[in-house]
């Protein structure tokens, strides 16, 4: 039996908590990290980059090349709301490259981060972009804040001179509301409290409750992500 997790999806609300957490494994070191958690030296794919990527792409048409904008409208949201989906065939897509270097799923746990809100298909609709070999192998961990929270965040951690940080990027208040306000989790994970059931897949699931707020205080965060990880690799090796 493998000792690490091989893909966990880190979900949640924009500004959640995820990348704190990721940061925080970043800084563990690897044998204290999957002792502790199960999650051995990791590679990370998230839609962020790919996203921006067009919305730079866009800025670059629109205001160097003086021709029309093909991903996003002047306000910045997708022109196609298939977009979002395209966003997860990407990450399938990605971890596919990364399973052609041999050993790879042996020695690797690969993190898989998105968010996603009702307004544009909500985690029902983003799952069935994942591949299968995603979906057979994956847990997830949920961090779980309310819409006030992810707004009062999301300001928080906005640095205009870094939009494009993983850390520090920020979306303004109406778009984090049309996007974000309403997101389909308790629905889609149903009501088992261990596993989300998906057509054939029974995915196990732990949930962080970053309220009150951890993830910015690493002596809390510590602990907790030891609850979530412990709990999560117990469910996922039951008998």
């Amino acid at each position: 039996m493998k000792k690490h997790f091989e893909i966990i999806i880190l979900m949640g609300r924009p500004a959640a908590g995820k990348s704190e957490v990721i940061d925080y494994l970043k800084k563990t070191p690897v044998d204290e990290r999957l002792e502790r958690f199960h999650i051995n030296n990791f590679e990370e794919i998230d839609d962020f980059p790919m996203l921006w990527t067009w919305f730079e792409e866009d800025a670059i048409l629109e205001k160097v090349m003086n021709k029309p904008r093909v991903h996003s409208d002047s306000e910045g949201y997708f022109l196609h709301n298939y977009q979002w989906n395209l966003l997860i065939e990407r990450i399938s897509f990605e971890y596919g490259k990364k399973l052609r270097d041999e050993g790879y799923a042996e020695n690797t746990s690969t993190i898989l981060e998105f968010s996603r809100g009702s307004e544009h298909g909500g985690y029902e609709s983003a799952f069935r972009s994942l591949s299968e070999d995603i979906l057979n192998k994956a847990c997830v961990l949920y961090i779980d804040v309310p819409f006030e929270e992810s707004l009062r965040k999301n300001r928080r951690r906005f640095n205009p001179d870094r939009p494009d940080s993983i850390l520090e990027h920020g979306l303004p208040d109406e778009k984090v509301e049309r996007l974000y306000k309403e997101v389909d989790w308790e629905k889609f994970k149903g009501n088992d409290s261990e596993y989300i059931y998906f057509g054939e897949h029974k995915i196990p699931y732990a949930v962080l409750n970053n309220m009150p707020e951890v993830t910015i205080y690493p002596e809390k965060l510590g602990p907790a992500l030891d609850k979530c990880f412990t709990d999560l690799w117990e469910i996922k090796n039951k008998k």
